[in-house]
């Protein structure tokens, strides 16, 4: 994963409040099954947790994903720049669809 301090502008930039309250649901939902796990509640109920938690995190990723295709590859400039940043965008897709 790279990160960069720079100020060039991320496609999330102007949902990024948003997409910050959603981490920050996700985590509290993560601190949860944590909880329910300490107080060896019901299997089933822990999976279904866990089950919502990755539809949260996929919905967070697609919403990226989006992001980026709308901001980066689409507005990449020049022939060059946009074929590499789809090659990107792709490969990330692979990631998240090899997961599990």
């Amino acid at each position: 994963m790279t990160s960069s301090k720079t100020t060039e502008s991320r496609g999330y930039s102007a949902t990024k409040d948003q997409l910050l309250g959603r981490l920050r649901r996700i985590e509290g939902q993560i601190r949860g099954i944590e909880g329910m796990v300490d107080e060896e509640r019901y299997c089933i109920d822990v999976l279904t947790q866990i089950s919502a938690v990755q539809a949260a995190l996929d919905k967070v990723a697609l919403g990226l994903l989006d992001d980026h295709a709308h901001h980066c590859v689409i507005g990449a400039e020049g022939e060059e720049a946009q074929a590499e940043k789809t090659e990107e965008l792709m490969a990330a897709v692979g990631r998240l669809m090899r997961r599990g």
